[in-house]
């Protein structure tokens, strides 16, 4: 059976759409994360530039003020095993937004930082692996906080090392090995916890 993902949910909180996808090897793990920074993509822009906006609307708009159709970010947290394919997931949805330098992993600097070029604007990516946590304070001195309140997007590794802190997220993929599939394959589990993580997994 997969992990559970809502033992990283702290605290708990109402599912509001579950997926199940099953992964048969890393291409297949990649093709998901293609799909899912077009999921991104595609909520970025209903919230930057929402269809039912005309552009009078808009120009009569106060300056700076976004409404209810501000992008907020996103926060999505990975769960799973060593080797379950958390790193692969997260560097498949980085491509699919369009990076193409060296994704590295963040398990020693903690947080690798993305700047990604779109054409309504930047968008900021944050990679976190807290495996090196052993106390949820570690995360609070980290000073991480700021990261997750800039409307980024932050791809969590190892949410439950930091315990509470968190809150609740927009979503949590759970990857776990396949039982039936002896080779690469992944199952994964995907809950969305927010109406953004929703508008996400139902496009994945």
């Amino acid at each position: 059976m997969p992990v559970n993902p809502d033992h990283a949910i702290q605290p708990p909180a109402n599912v509001l759409l579950e997926r199940f996808f099953a992964l048969a090897d890393e291409a297949a793990t990649q093709a998901f994360g293609e799909r899912f920074a077009q999921a991104i993509e595609s909520v970025c822009g209903e919230h930057q530039n929402p269809p039912q906006t005309t552009q009078q609307e808009a120009q009569q708009r106060a300056p700076g003020a976004s409404g209810d159709t501000a992008f907020h970010g996103l926060q999505v947290q990975l769960v799973g095993e060593l080797g379950a394919g958390k790193t692969t997931l997260v560097r498949a949805t980085l491509r699919g937004l369009g990076h193409t330098g060296r994704v590295r992993s963040p398990t020693y600097t903690l947080v690798e930082p993305y700047v990604l070029e779109r054409p309504v604007g930047e968008l900021a990516l944050y990679h976190f692996d807290l495996y090196r946590f052993t106390d949820p304070a570690e995360w609070a001195d980290a000073g991480f906080r700021e990261y997750f309140d800039s409307g980024a997007i932050c791809l969590v590794e190892w949410p439950q090392r930091a315990g509470r802190l968190l809150g609740v997220p927009d979503l949590v993929f759970s990857l776990d090995l396949d039982s039936r599939n002896d080779g690469d394959g992944r199952v994964l589990v995907a809950r969305a916890y927010s109406e953004s993580g929703k508008a996400c997994l139902e496009r994945c």
